[in-house]
């Protein structure tokens, strides 16, 4: 018996972001210079001392369950304080919403 793939599924777009950056790849595979602005990957490696901070963060149980809809209280707290002493602008941490990605953040609103 074939197996039948949902229509739902069939409907589903390529991700323009996704499209955006394999065009990208693909011009600088033949050599061309480009400036990527499609998926947000960087082009160095993480920092070391973010890979400690992630592996130590990875390995404590307290960080083995999701995290709170709006994002951690400390982090918001950091972003709001954060906020205010970069760019002059004031926030109440209540006021900042963790997002995984600009898509998250506009799905959201």
């Amino acid at each position: 018996m074939a197996k039948e793939i949902s229509d739902r599924v069939l409907a589903i777009a390529e991700s323009a972001t996704l499209a955006v950056d394999a065009k990208a790849k693909a011009l600088k595979a033949q050599g061309r210079p480009v400036i990527g602005f499609g998926a947000g990957e960087p082009d160095f490696p993480t920092p070391s001392h973010i890979v400690e901070a992630a592996q130590k963060a990875a390995s404590e149980v307290s960080n083995h369950r999701y995290s709170p809809t709006p994002g951690l209280a400390n982090l918001r707290e950091a972003i709001a304080k954060a906020a205010t002493k970069d760019d002059g602008l004031e926030f109440k941490s209540e006021e900042v919403v963790v997002t995984n990605g600009g898509k998250q953040a506009i799905f959201n609103t």
